[in-house]
């Protein structure tokens, strides 16, 4: 019991540190958001694009999850699922790896539409999928306790699961990308972001490789 409740806490953990990690890369957009308030000279205009980049962001992590959150309903499949999603997960940051290119779609997005360029960025670098095999594991750690109640309960307990990983993860993102945009639009400004522009691409592909990895073995261990 004291060994699940760990395992349930490091994976809720893995949840909030994977949010802030998106928050701080530049890729998933606070450099917009600076800019969107340097562009219309109003403090207003930087949390209201922070709002949008957060829920593009979100409503790409449900896209991921929620599919996810109907599959985890079989049981008898779990650790197969969980081995595949790990696989998966790998599959997108070897490529990230050897494609640094960025989306060229994604420079076509008005920057007015904010919401969707966050969910087109988040899908193009799997940051959803990055959450796949923490998920799996969340609910993999409560199915010995609710492998005897009905496909729809433990589905909506799935779904449940699914909309709290989304929601923390996202928050966690929104706060350490919001502090980073705030601190450059009071007090350093553009100048110093164009000087300072660090790349977090080849960071990202391996995290991606890591945490497939972590997924793939604790699916094979049992966790």
């Amino acid at each position: 019991m004291t060994l699940e409740l760990s395992s349930l806490t490091a994976l809720w953990w893995a949840v909030i540190f994977s949010g802030l990690y998106h928050g701080i890369n530049p890729g998933m957009g606070w450099p917009l958001a600076v800019s969107a308030g340097l562009m219309e000279r109003k403090h207003s205009a930087l949390p209201v694009a922070l709002a949008m980049l957060a829920f593009g962001h979100l409503i790409a992590m449900l896209a991921i999850l929620l599919p996810f959150s109907l599959v985890t309903t079989l049981l008898y499949w779990e650790e197969e699922i969980r081995i595949g999603a790990g696989m998966l997960v790998i599959a997108m940051g070897v490529y990230l790896l050897i494609n640094r290119r960025h989306p060229k779609f994604l420079a076509r997005v008005h920057p007015s539409r904010l919401a969707l360029w966050s969910f087109l960025a988040a899908m193009a670098h799997g940051a959803g999928l990055m959450l796949v095999p923490i998920y799996l594991g969340i609910c993999a750690i409560g199915a010995d306790d609710t492998g005897h109640l009905a496909a729809r309960e433990l589905m909506g307990n799935n779904i449940m699961n699914a909309l709290a990983v989304a929601f923390a993860h996202t928050l966690a993102m929104t706060v350490a990308g919001g502090l980073i945009a705030t601190i450059i639009y009071f007090w350093l400004g553009l100048k110093f972001l164009s000087k300072t522009w660090f790349n977090l691409d080849v960071v990202w592909a391996l995290s991606l490789i890591l945490v497939g990895g972590f997924g793939v073995y604790s699916a094979y261990a049992g966790h």
